[in-house]
């Protein structure tokens, strides 16, 4: 019998698995596979890359000729249809609370973000047009935010803290998101159990969130209240992946500590205690990317920005399906969604993470602007994760994925 790894060596391997450079050694490993023809579930069509590139980049021409990209995250769904959401919001908040509520918002936005299924959408201010998808999710939790329903203490309603997150119930969440039977939300009870765990996750750390366990303490917590003026991306990403590793109700369990958004692939072996683990952390990172606004807004400058991945999620995976990149090996119907933690999905987001550092290269290079000008963080937003959309829509009517996932409204 094998004897247990030091305690040392699984502190050390858990803070590797949290780490970009993990998800990358891992991720690129099933792309080694997959040039090798040894993938069970995709085919690699290289020789398409440079199409999927162009079309990126054409897509980022029509919808930001000045090249006048911002940041893919939760930011942009706020104001779809044109409409400064945070903008009118933020006037009646404290100028002193602002970046803090701004990450209040972020965090739990995200946090309901997971697929909300194609039959949900949301009626804004008794609008008779509905938003579905992110955007519909994103206006959504806004209008709950304004209302001070993530906040336990009626005089501070802009934020989120413990005591509201665990006073919300399904009948909350079902009122704030519009629900009903001709009206469904996949995952509902999913996202208020994330919600209400976040919460205990905060009371958790109080050398982060503070004795009212409020969300955007984390802004103090990087900054050092202002003192820092420069925050590592990385050190965001292990600070929200060290503090909220509690919450996810179906992360992979690793010597006791759950890690979250972690799968196995047989072909991402190792010789140590890491073996065919594969880490995403895609929530994670969209809370990561949804965050830098708000650090900015406090004064700080995010550094090493190109540190984190593309997000292995269906718009940017869809992507490289839809243009040929990638061929499924008998992929199953759309009416037959696969297993989150399946080999086929998780080939599918591996992949998906090596070839959007590859896409974002060749896209720098044809329109002449350099790493600086075009982060990874900006080609999804202007971009790979539009352009995936975009093809979807061309591809199929109903502009949904080419392979069906299912998810619990926490992942994916």
């Amino acid at each position: 019998m094998n004897a247990p790894a030091p305690a040392t060596d699984i502190a050390a391997s858990i803070r590797w698995l949290r780490s970009t450079e993990a998800i990358r050694q891992r991720c690129g490993l099933l792309l080694e596979a997959a040039k090798r023809g040894d993938l069970a579930h995709f085919r690699l069509h290289p020789e398409r890359m440079d199409w999927t590139a162009t079309y990126v980049a054409q897509v980022i021409r029509e919808s930001y000729p000045r090249y006048d990209i911002p940041y893919h995250s939760r930011w942009r769904h706020f104001d779809v249809g044109g409409v400064d959401r945070w903008g009118e919001l933020s006037g009646e908040i404290d100028p002193a609370d602002r970046a803090q509520a701004a990450a209040d918002l972020a965090g739990v936005s995200v946090l309901l973000d997971a697929g909300a299924g194609p039959g949900w959408g949301y009626s804004e201010d008794g609008a008779s047009a509905r938003l579905g998808r992110s955007e519909g999710l994103a206006v959504a939790s806004l209008d709950m935010f304004r209302a001070g329903q993530f906040s336990g203490d009626a005089r501070w309603p802009f934020r989120v803290d413990a005591k509201g997150l665990e006073a919300l119930t399904d009948a909350t969440l079902s009122r704030g998101f519009q629900v009903n039977d001709a009206n469904p939300l996949v995952g509902l009870s999913a996202r208020v159990e994330l919600l209400r765990r976040l919460g205990g996750a905060m009371r958790r750390r109080p050398d982060v969130f503070g004795r009212e366990a409020r969300f955007g303490n984390l802004i103090t917590y990087l900054t050092q209240d202002g003192a820092r003026p420069a925050v590592a991306a990385r050190d965001l990403l292990y600070a929200l992946l060290d503090t909220l590793g509690p919450i996810w109700p179906n992360g992979l369990m690793f010597h006791g500590t759950n890690l979250g958004d972690v799968a196995r692939h047989k072909l991402a072996r190792s010789a140590n205690a890491t073996g065919e683990l594969v880490p995403f952390h895609k929530l994670s990172q969209w809370l990561a990317y949804s965050l830098l606004e708000p650090l900015e807004w406090a004064g700080a400058t995010v550094t090493g920005l190109d540190d984190l991945t593309g997000l292995p999620e269906y718009r940017n995976g869809g992507l490289f399906i839809d243009a040929g990149v990638l061929e499924p090996i008998d992929p199953p119907p759309r009416d037959a969604p696969a297993d989150p933690r399946s080999a086929l999905v998780v080939e599918w987001r591996a992949l998906t993470v090596m070839l959007l550092d590859d896409v974002a290269a060749r896209v720098r290079k044809g329109l002449g602007l350099d790493a600086a000008r075009l982060p990874l963080a900006k080609v999804l937003q202007g971009g790979t994760w539009t352009a995936g959309r975009k093809i979807a829509r061309e591809k199929r009517a109903d502009g949904g994925p080419p392979l069906a996932v299912a998810t619990d409204g926490t992942t994916f």
